[in-house]
């Protein structure tokens, strides 16, 4: 848990299967049986994580699944089966609607910048000044 005084004393959570990042009961993956969780790869893809239902409570890892969309799947192809995934497995509606906005915001981010173009002289008096000036 983080707080935060600038921002007015929020609470923030650094879990890794809660989506919105907000530290709240009902966000927080540890806590609920089923979580769901979106990450960055290493190689500009997306990890979708999701926890099972505790089986067997005395080996966690194994209710850990991971799925990686790597840099060359679609948007279209990961929000898909991010959404087919949660769907069939019976998660929450409200974690896939979360899971979908957050692999959005992280491929948008992955995203290269385009440089800003060279601003153009507007009206004759600045193409004059411009060609004087050059």
């Amino acid at each position: 848990m983080v707080k935060r005084k600038q921002a007015g004393g929020v609470q923030f959570s650094r879990d890794p299967l809660n989506l919105t990042n907000v530290h709240s009961r009902t966000q927080d993956g540890f806590l609920n049986q089923k979580a769901v969780g979106v990450e960055p790869n290493g190689d500009k893809g997306v990890t979708l994580t999701t926890r099972k239902a505790k089986k067997n409570p005395n080996r966690p890892a194994h209710s850990m699944n991971e799925i990686k969309f790597g840099p060359g799947a679609s948007n279209r192809k990961i929000y898909k089966a991010i959404a087919a995934h949660t769907a069939k497995n019976n998660y929450r509606p409200d974690l896939r609607a979360d899971a979908l906005a957050r692999a959005s915001a992280i491929k948008y981010s992955q995203k290269p910048k385009k440089e800003t173009p060279e601003k153009k002289p507007r009206g004759a008096k600045a193409r004059k000044a411009q060609e004087a000036s050059a």
